[in-house]
């Protein structure tokens, strides 16, 4: 048997493909199933638009005071600290598409219709909140009412706004959990350098750390690993039995035949029919449609 032309399958190799610590990949248990380091991404990125926001406002109730000092500055505050306070709540909506994109990457003609129902869902919670708010703080403070104005002229105004803020906000928060997700890896890598795993080949016992480990597949009754520096010892074992201790490691199922250590994927390229060719440097293994889950956990 070469390796070149190795396709058997181990006994008892059906398991379905989870993550670490055989969880659902993309989730660790965590608040509304988001890792540590999407979260740390989210709030990392709700900040930055929270004074980006809050200086926005400042400004804003100053250049009103200048240029209608007849107004005062308690209406232009209220204006304006309502409408950052309803934001910095809706800003949910882009943070929860932008989670949903950097887990599954999708196409842009299953994006586009996400995010548009995603900014019209923004613009009205927007408006009704910040009409709401001012409803409520002209009665409390003014003692008078406050009246938005005819909803056909006002609201297309508003949305115009809505739909820069909610683009912003989306770039902002997909860029951040992208940051999030790189230094995760990274970390991953620097981690699994520190560990080793022990390969029986025959009466031989190789031992090399878990980051030189490209992939794992499987050789009929036996598994074969890929190793960084080309060799590729073989070890008497099943591969569903391997994936159980190298299921800790992050390694991830991509096909029936093949584990794969998601730190040392370089590239993935398109086969047709959602299958991919998974680049591991100068290694390619297969990422079967049968595994949506693992394509998930290698884009992120």
């Amino acid at each position: 048997m070469t390796r070149a032309t190795i396709t058997g399958q181990a006994p008892g190799d059906q398991r379905a493909p989870t993550g670490t610590s055989g969880k659902s990949l993309g989730t660790s248990g965590a608040l509304f199933g988001m890792s540590g380091e999407e979260r740390q991404g989210v709030w990392r990125a709700w900040l930055l638009g929270a004074c980006l926001i809050s200086c926005i406002c400042i400004v804003n109730v100053l250049t009103i005071r200048h240029d209608a000092p007849r107004l005062g500055t308690l209406p232009p505050a209220i204006w304006e600290a309502s409408s950052a306070l309803v934001t910095m709540m809706v800003f949910a909506l882009p943070a929860a598409v932008a989670l949903w994109t950097t887990r599954t990457s999708p196409r842009w003609w299953k994006a586009a219709p996400v995010h548009m129902v995603a900014v019209v869902t923004y613009s009205v919670l927007h408006v009704a909140g910040f009409v709401a708010l001012r409803k409520l703080a002209y009665l409390a403070l003014l003692h008078e009412p406050y009246q938005f104005g005819p909803l056909s002229t006002e609201f297309p105004y508003e949305f115009r706004k809505d739909l820069m803020a909610y683009g912003l906000a989306s770039i902002i928060y997909y860029l951040s959990l992208r940051q999030s997700g790189r230094q995760a890896a990274e970390l991953a890598r620097s981690a699994s350098a520190m560990i080793h795993f022990d390969i029986r080949d025959g009466a031989r016992l190789v031992r090399v750390p878990i980051s030189e480990i490209l992939a794992v597949r499987s050789a009929g009754n036996y598994a074969e690993f890929l190793l960084e520096d080309g060799r590729r010892p073989l070890m008497r074992s099943s591969l569903g039995a391997l994936e159980t201790r190298l299921d800790e490691h992050g390694f991830v199922r991509t096909h029936r035949s093949w584990l794969v250590n998601p730190v040392r994927v370089t590239g993935l390229r398109p086969e047709g029919s959602g299958d991919y060719a998974i680049e591991l440097g100068e290694v390619q293994a297969p990422l079967s449609r049968r595994f949506p889950q693992a394509l998930t956990a290698l884009r992120g």
